[in-house]
């Protein structure tokens, strides 16, 4: 059954087809001159009782006629059924678009990228006939630095973000992705910040989150998520402040007091208690 990164990232193809022309530029892949790239149906008909869907599939036009299509595949490990499934999705779409077929594939790591990269024998003949997959591993992920360039395209952002959470300018990244996910609608904005929440890596997962809370400067929010987002995370460091200051004090916090405060989002609240921590003795005396 796919995971959950496995569909957000499908997701991210499905809602902006546009997404792969950058990824293949990144590659080096040609692309010939287009007008538009819409999404198209992902499912491949053949004469067998087994069913096969693609993650993503992208069609380029000019002119009115498709020129190009790209079958898109998030593969988060190696799956040795996919060297005989991908054929299928590829000639497939082929014969049923009528026009030349890619086969990218998305991995989140070298050693997945590194086998599906291997090219896929089709048969058994002289000469032989194969498949090679272009393959997209996170160093082939543009860098989104620039405010502009993230909000014209969200979820090359996403990619970016969650790529090069180790990159020289990260926060730079994430500072281009907050301005990208203030131009999405709400939902969608929360479901790429918890994706990305849930994906980074520890230490990467909390610098995310203080940048979150303390906002950028001369940036305004414009989606309620962010502005939502901000308030919260503002709220969540006040509430760790009061435990911070009653540990340092050596004053054991029960449960339901703790729930209490890390629960509360009324700032006022949050700095009276963090005023009244330096002085009581006991936690609940906190909440009198």
């Amino acid at each position: 059954m796919p995971s959950a990164p496995h569909e957000v990232v499908i997701d991210l193809f499905q809602q902006q087809p546009a997404l792969v022309a950058p990824l293949l530029t990144e590659l080096g892949c040609p692309l010939p001159e287009y007008e538009s790239i819409t999404t198209v149906p992902g499912d491949a008909t053949v004469l067998a009782p087994t069913e096969y869907h693609a993650d993503a599939v992208v069609a380029f036009h000019r002119g009115g006629q498709r020129i190009l299509a790209v079958v898109v595949e998030v593969q988060l490990r190696p799956d040795p059924d996919k060297r005989w499934s991908w054929p299928v999705y590829v000639t497939s779409l082929r014969a049923r678009l009528r026009c030349p077929t890619l086969l990218l594939v998305v991995c989140p790591d070298a050693r997945t990228a590194r086998w599906a990269a291997k090219p896929i024998d089709l048969g058994y003949g002289n000469p032989s006939v194969g498949l090679c997959p272009l393959v997209l591993d996170p160093t082939g992920v543009p860098v989104v630095t620039d405010v502009e360039a993230a909000a014209d395209l969200p979820e090359l952002a996403v990619l970016s973000a969650l790529a090069h959470a180790q990159h020289p300018e990260h926060r730079e990244i994430w500072k281009a992705l907050l301005a990208a996910l203030g131009t999405l609608g709400g939902d969608r904005a929360a479901l790429y910040y918890d994706f990305i929440l849930s994906t980074l890596p520890a230490a990467a997962r909390s610098e995310w989150e203080a940048l979150m809370a303390a906002g950028l400067q001369g940036y305004e929010y414009r989606s309620e998520f962010a502005r939502k987002y901000f308030a919260e995370g503002e709220a969540r460091g006040e509430a760790k402040s009061v435990l911070t200051v009653l540990d340092a004090r050596g004053i054991t916090v029960p449960a339901e007091v703790r729930d209490r405060i890390l629960g509360c989002d009324d700032l006022d609240q949050l700095q009276r208690w963090l005023r009244k921590a330096l002085e009581v003795n006991r936690a609940a005396d906190l909440l009198d």
